[in-house]
This record gives structure tokens, sequence and C-alpha cells, in this order.
């Protein structure tokens, strides 16, 4: 464990904005998006308006917050400003629908809502169900019966005392989605991202004020403290970026803002690889990328062809990581100089792990076992969840739910999960909605999903359907059922491949066994 030495009254706000203009950077970027250059003096201004505004509003200590933004300056004012306030941002998932948004609002009992105008659409659809949400605050657009995020930070004051919190209250939340049935709230706390940013930050990546720091989502733990306190730990800036991942826009990014750390996931790094390589060999050549000291991959697993493509294209290491949505960042990691791909690196400074069998006994290395990680960042409590918290949040012990084997050398390596549970572009995704939501297919009797490796190795779902009488398969009705999924649920969530079966194989009592399936996937890879 680091030992943190924080004062009793502390407020993640004045550390990490605050203190930048008391130590003298006031005027040093601290934010880039677009054409906007925003220094430490102006987001403290803009915290503070955005704390005045909450407070106005009725947002006292322990409020909850809902922010559904993009990555931009107002996700920054937000999170910041109801910290400030003694409030608690919960980041959300702008990839979801609206019944999971009225699931959160309802679960927190959020009095505010934050919305980027682009998500408006489908808050609308279940204002009249969110039983505690009392104002709602639209980040942009014009035409609609809400508060006005820019109105109300023009009519704020600039000044704005922290409320009188400590390191153990909470600070914000992360929905997480490792259970299939329900998405949970983790509760982080003041010191949590003070911890992160000393273990990972500091002791990982070695940054400083001289650094700019460019990733996405900030609604994800991997990204928020990418992009939203890491940068601020070191007085160094942030390069927000709103616009869709693709490789020609991040491309122009990485020339443009010159970044020095670029935190993205191995899909990106595979796609930004192959635009590198097919626009060398179609002409004229690309500008180079040349501020980048390393790029760091996490939330799926990084395959070696992947890093090695992209290192032979860009010249730059790849430090890989796993972390988690509980321990709010990074907590294995490859180091400068020592990295092995295919391994999720070493235990990152102020974190221990335990890989025990299915006894709970230890497991020598090379051996596989259960993953369970101790330290200061991990959350504290599932809201209202408290089976749930017994269950997984073990005294100082967390059970991330994955398997692992390290070897002689100290390096960890990833075996899958202990659940059902697929990883897909970095985030959790439950087989069983995926099903459940094809099920609803007038033509789908049934249907199975389980996890198959791409050509870059990256797990994407595919899906088991058996049809009802009278319909029969074809190429239109797969790309049918696919859009019917991306409709219905977050679009990452779809299958795929959609792969026509008489049966769904099932335990005597009735339960998928998926094991087969994989089976049957695992001798496709092999065969591709």
């Amino acid at each position: 464990m680091l030992d943190l030495n924080l004062p009793r009254q502390f407020n993640a706000a004045d550390y990490f904005v605050d203190r930048n203009i008391a130590e003298g950077r006031g005027d040093k970027t601290a934010v880039l998006f677009e054409d906007q250059v925003i220094s430490y003096n102006l987001l403290s201004e803009n915290v503070n308006r955005t704390a005045n505004a909450l407070s106005q509003l009725g947002v006292g200590m322990e409020n909850r917050v809902m922010l559904l933004l993009r990555d931009t300056p107002e996700m920054i004012y937000s999170f910041y400003g109801a910290i400030k306030a003694g409030a608690v941002p919960i980041p959300t998932n702008i990839l979801m629908k609206a019944p999971d948004f009225l699931y959160m609002l309802n679960d927190s009992r959020a009095p505010v809502l934050i919305v980027d105008a682009a998500f408006l659409a489908e808050i609308e659809k279940i204002l009249d169900q969110a039983v505690f949400l009392r104002n709602v605050v639209v980040c942009g657009g014009q035409d609609h019966r809400h508060l006005s995020f820019d109105k109300l930070l023009n009519k704020a004051g600039t000044d704005f005392t922290a409320a009188a919190t400590t390191g153990d209250d909470a600070a914000f939340w992360l929905y997480s989605g490792r259970n299939p049935a329900k998405l949970m709230g983790a509760v982080h706390h003041h010191s949590h991202m003070v911890y992160c940013a000393e273990a990972y930050a500091k002791g990982v990546l070695n940054m400083s004020a001289e650094d700019r720091a460019m990733g996405s989502f900030l609604f994800f733990a991997y990204g928020l403290g990418n992009g939203a306190y890491f940068p601020f730990a070191v007085g160094a800036a942030t390069i927000l970026i709103s616009h869709p991942p693709k490789p020609e826009l991040l491309y122009q990014d990485l020339v443009q803002y010159r970044p020095t750390l670029f935190f993205t996931v191995p899909t990106l790094l595979g796609a930004l690889a192959d635009y590198k390589q097919t626009c060398r060999a179609a002409g004229p050549e690309l500008p180079p990328v040349s501020s980048l000291r390393a790029c760091i991959s996490s939330a799926e697993i990084l395959s070696p062809d992947i890093y090695r493509r992209f290192k032979e294209e860009f010249g730059v290491e790849i430090l890989d990581g796993t972390g988690s949505t509980e321990i709010c960042h990074i907590f294995l990691s490859n180091r400068f100089g020592e990295v092995r791909p295919g391994s999720a690196g070493k235990p990152v400074p102020g974190y221990r792990m335990r890989l025990l069998d299915d006894d709970g006994q230890p497991v020598v290395p090379g051996q596989t076992g259960h993953l369970l990680v101790s330290g200061g960042s991990i959350a504290s409590a599932y809201w209202n969840q408290r089976e749930e918290t017994k269950h997984n949040m073990r005294g100082a012990w967390f059970v991330t739910g994955d398997r692992y084997r390290v070897d002689e050398d100290g390096y960890y390596y990833f075996c899958g999960r202990s659940d059902d549970m697929l990883r897909v572009g970095g985030k959790w995704l439950a087989p069983q909605e995926v099903e459940n939501t094809l099920n609803r297919h007038p033509a789908v009797l049934e249907s199975a999903v389980v996890g198959y490796p791409d050509k870059d190795a990256l797990v994407k779902p595919y899906a088991f359907v058996v049809l009802k009488p009278n319909y029969a398969s074809s190429a239109g009705l797969e790309e049918e059922l696919k859009q019917f999924v991306r409709d219905k649920i977050a679009a990452y969530k779809y299958p795929r491949w959609i792969e026509f079966s008489d049966e769904i194989p099932k335990t005597p009592g009735g339960k998928i066994q998926r094991f087969r399936l994989q089976e049957r996937v695992k001798e496709r890879a092999t065969s591709r």
C-alpha cells in the first residue's frame, strides 16, 4: 500500500485543479479540445461556476449527479464541479440505451442529469419514469425544454469554497457491467484518484508537467484516469477527442496535438497500424507522428501481432496493462524497456496479487488461478448491493472474476473469465443480454452467444441461432438480426458472426453448455 499522507479534510477538486494554480501553473495549458486552449485558471473558474450552478439547483453533499457527456471540457467542468460541491458525479456510458439510463437514474437517485444534446433523444424516452430526477441540464443544442448548461454557467460566480469532504468521502461512482443481471454502482472516494495517479501515472509512466495525454471515453475508469485526473496530478495537459474513434481522424489528432502519451485499446492500435500501412502503400506519405514517448493499451487483451505491427509502423513502445472499474485504473502493467508482448505485465507499485485455485488455495507459477487484487483504490461497495459487495470485496481483497497465470519472472498472463462475461472493445458484455435481444426477433426460437477472436485476436460476440419453423436461414436474415440487436441495445454488443444451428447444446437442467459452443468456435479460429 502507498502512504498518501493526505490531510483529514481533503477535496479531490482542490487537489487536481486548484493546487496547480497555487503551485504557479495558472497560465499553463490544462485542456486542449478542438480549437480551444484552456488554462488551469480558466479550468478552475469553470469548475467553480459549475459547482455554484449545481448548488443553486439544490445539489448538496452526497447527492448524485449523472453525467451523460462526450469527452468535452463540459465533462471535466461537471465532474470536478460536482466533486467540489461535495456531490458525487456518475460518468455514464454514452453507448448505452434509454432503459440502461433509466435504471441508473433511479438506482442512483440522481436529482440532476447533465446530458449532451446528442443523447437527449434517448433520455426523453424515459423522463416520465425517472422517479428522483428534478433537473435536466443540456450541453449544446437550442430547441429543448430543459436547462442550458452554458446559460447556467454564465450566470454563476467564479469563486467557490470546496466542500469540507474527507479522503474517505464518496467522490464519484462508476457503473460496472460485470454482473450480467444488473449494472452496479461502484463507489469510489476522494483519495482513490490520488492513489492511482501516484501508483500508475507517476510510478509506471513517470508522467510530468511536460506531458500531453490523449485518450478517449472519460466515462470508463481507464479513460477517466487518462484524461481527467492523471494529467492534472502532475500539471500536464489533457487532449480531449469527441469525434468517432476512426483511425484516419485519430492519426490527424496525433499529428495536430502532438501528445506524448497515447492511451487507447488494442482494436484502435491495430486499426491505426493498418491505416498507416495502407496509406504508405497507396501514397502520398502521411506526416510523421514524432511526439509520442509511449502508447498505453488496456481494456482488452493486446495480441503480440498487434504489438508488433503498431511498433513497426510508429516506432514507439506499447505498455499493455490490466485494470477494472472497481479498482479504478490499471493494477498490472508492462514497464518501459521490459515489455513482454502477450503479457499484462507485473503488479503496479501499491498493489498486491493473489492467484487462488477453486478451493481458495494459492497456485504455483505456471498454474492458472482466480485473481484477487489488494490496493488503496478499490471501490468500497456496490451501491445497494450488499451480497455482491460481500462476494467480491473481501476485506482488503477484490475478486476480479479473471483467471491468470504468473511465470517465474513475475509476468501475468490472462487465461479467461471465471464466468461467461466477455470483454468487447474494452467494455463488458453479458452473453445473456445479446441472447435475450436476439430471442425477441420473430424469426428466432432461441440463441446462444460466446466469444470469438477476430483477425487481430480481439474477442467479439459470436451467436448461434435456432430459427422457428417456417423461417429459413439466409445472408439477408443474418444481416437483419445483426441490425435488430444494434437497434435494441448498445451497438458494440451486436454479434459480428451468426451461425444458424439446429439446436443449442444444454445440460439436463436446461443451462446452455457454452464450453461446447466455445470448442466449436475455437475449431473455426484454428482452421482460419
